[in-house]
C-alpha cells in the first residue's frame, strides 16, 4: 500500500510539474536554466514541458498502472541519465542539475517497483 501511494505521489508530481510549466512558462527558468525567447521558446516549453508531462501523467492514471507506472518511471531514469552525461559534456554540475537527478532517480525507482 505505501509503494502504491508513493507512485501516486510520482505522478501527481509529473503532472503538476507540467501544469506549472504550462501555465506560468517565463517562470521555470530559474527550475530549469531555459530562458524561453519570444512566443516560439514560450510554446515550445507549454508543449513539451507541460503538455507532455501532463499527459504521460495522466495516462498513467488512466491506462493499465503495471505498464503505465514502469513506462513512466523508464521516462524519469532516462532523463536522469542522460542528464548525468550531459552535466559532464557541457560542465553544467549545479546545484539545480543535481536536484532534478534526485528527483528523477527517486521517481524513476519509485515509479518501477511493484506493489505490494
Amino acid at each position: 500500500m505505501f509503494i502504491k501511494i508513493l507512485q501516486i505521489i510520482a505522478v501527481i508530481g509529473t503532472i503538476l510539474t507540467g501544469l506549472y510549466s504550462l501555465v506560468a512558462p517565463t517562470q521555470i527558468e530559474g527550475f530549469t536554466g531555459i530562458r524561453p525567447i519570444g512566443g516560439r521558446g514560450i510554446t515550445e516549453i507549454r508543449s513539451i514541458f507541460g503538455a507532455l508531462f501532463i499527459g504521460l501523467g495522466v495516462a498513467a492514471f488512466i491506462l493499465d498502472k503495471t505498464v503505465a507506472y514502469p513506462m513512466l518511471g523508464i521516462m524519469y531514469l532516462s532523463i536522469a541519465a542522460v542528464r548525468i552525461i550531459s552535466m559532464f559534456m557541457d560542465k553544467s554540475i549545479e546545484q539545480s542539475n543535481l536536484i532534478s537527478i534526485a528527483a528523477e532517480v527517486i521517481f524513476g525507482a519509485i515509479l518501477m517497483l511493484k506493489p505490494e
